[in-house]
């Protein structure tokens, strides 16, 4: 474990495994995707991993999410597939086409995907049944989705620069946003609104109660921000931080110890301490 102000690394497996997205799971344990590797894994906050395969070496598993069921649910973009993990490992996958992604528990008992070659989101039951909502615009590239404060799900649009608003009954609403080429990807709910990132345009934004959009641009417009928790912490990708934003849109910034770590997904551990899947192998941890 190296740390460095408040930063430290517990490692998982290697570059050849890839962590990318992370959540805190019902157990009082973090989960994460192994993107490399087609493996899911528990992590505590010790340090202590178990690895779960999940598919073939290829199935890339994405963005994970606890599920109605209290079971981890998680998209396998390589394989067309949506994976569930029980917390004792036992795990079933449900065919989904159109390279699904991302992934949310709705309002609805349900689960949402985002399908990234597709232009629709889906819906998916405790049992596997699918459905498809399909967006009113083509080459969109859904990313990430999260359930809303509004009791819709919200989802950012990468290559459409907009946000989709998605009602549970399958209405669909585009919130353009205001910088051109802002390629949104990560986004979650925050008390009464909603926050994204803005990789292309190296900003955070916040969609409020009214539907109004605000953009905060970082000090390092090449940052590369990834992906964002209710609480406003973010990944900066290309920069190699992790970051916080306020409402008041004022942005704290801490390196990580390892050049080049790739930081992905980030998520609030069960400890109260914010943990970053780096794509180097290791999820970084900080205490501050």
């Amino acid at each position: 474990m190296s740390s460095t102000s408040g930063v430290a690394e517990l490692p998982v497996g290697g570059p050849d495994v890839g962590p990318y997205g992370i959540v805190a799971g019902p157990d009082g344990a973090l989960w994460l995707t192994l993107v490399h590797a087609g493996e899911v894994a528990r992590l505590t906050v010790d340090g202590e991993v178990t690895r779960h395969p999940v598919g073939p070496a290829d199935c890339q598993p994405m963005v994970i999410t606890v599920g109605p069921d209290d079971a981890l649910w998680f998209t396998m973009t390589g394989a067309d597939a949506i994976g569930r993990i029980t917390v004792t490992g036992d795990v079933t996958t449900f065919p989904v086409s159109g390279g699904p992604y991302g992934i949310t528990a709705g309002p609805d008992g349900a689960l949402w995907c985002t399908r990234m070659r597709a232009d629709t989101i889906g819906r998916i039951t405790v049992d596997g049944e699918v459905a498809d909502v399909p967006l009113p615009t083509t080459g969109a590239m859904a990313a990430m989705i999260t359930a809303g404060p509004d009791g819709a799900l919200w989802c950012a649009l990468n290559q459409a620069n907009a946000l989709a608003r998605i009602t549970v009954d399958g209405s669909v609403e585009l919130c353009p946003l205001p910088t051109p080429d802002a390629a949104p990807v990560g986004i979650e709910a925050c008390g009464d609104g909603i926050w994204f990132v803005e990789i292309g345009a190296g900003q955070i934004g916040r969609v409020d109660a009214n539907g109004r959009v605000t953009e905060y641009p970082l000090p390092d417009r090449a940052a590369r921000p990834h992906a964002v928790t209710a609480g406003g912490w973010f990944t900066e990708w290309g920069a190699n931080r992790v970051g916080h934003i306020d409402t008041a849109g004022r942005i704290a910034e801490y390196e990580l110890p390892t050049p080049h770590s790739e930081p992905h997904g980030i998520a609030v551990g069960p400890d109260g301490a914010v943990y970053a899947a780096l794509e180097i192998g290791s999820v970084a941890r900080l205490s501050i």
